[in-house]
């Protein structure tokens, strides 16, 4: 059921940001669509309340409840700069906004991006971290917790790979080419 939930809470997401795209430029009705973008925290209620009551009513603790507070985490930190990136394209293409930016290629510029970008994915790993340990509170010393303390060990694996990549930008930035381009 957890599972089921988790593609539920996905397809909803998208279908959300489709819609409140779709009514904020298409219909030019920008308050009901964000009002429908507003929604999109409540598939994570939602789903949190629901794993919380599942294993509330005695079920064993396992990937899926591990799962679902990682789905929570990601769309917690990287939620938010979805919309932002698919709001721009779509006013772009659809209701004449200037050109979406696009990320810095080279130098500072381009590090301070990195740690941005690494920031959110780090931000995701810690609420799913977060999340995880309150399910292992939650649970006590009664449960089998393994399977949530494996999904914590993935997340700190993410936040290590995501420290090395923008550190490297940082280290060894990439410089502009000769020719300027």
């Amino acid at each position: 059921m957890i599972v089921g939930l988790i593609v539920a809470c996905e397809v909803a997401f998208w279908v959300l940001l489709a819609a409140g795209l779709a009514f904020r430029y298409g219909l030019r009705m920008p308050r009901t669509g964000l009002a429908l973008l507003l929604c999109e925290p409540l598939l994570e209620v939602v789903l949190f309340i629901v794993t919380a009551i599942d294993l509330k009513n005695g079920a064993e603790p396992d990937w899926r409840h591990g799962l679902a507070a990682v789905y929570i985490g990601f769309t917690v930190g990287l939620g938010h700069s979805t919309i932002k990136w698919a709001d721009a394209r779509v006013a772009h293409r659809f209701a004449g906004g200037p050109p979406p930016v696009k990320p810095p290629r080279y130098g500072t510029a381009r590090a301070v991006h990195e740690w941005k970008v690494a920031g959110r994915w780090i931000l995701a790993s810690l609420v799913a971290v977060a999340l995880l340990q309150a399910a292992v509170w939650y649970v006590g010393d009664d449960g089998e917790t393994g399977s949530l303390r494996a999904w914590q060990l993935r997340m700190v694996w993410l936040i290590g790979i995501n420290l090395i990549i923008a550190a490297s930008y940082t280290l060894f930035p990439k410089r502009r080419p000769a020719d300027g381009r």
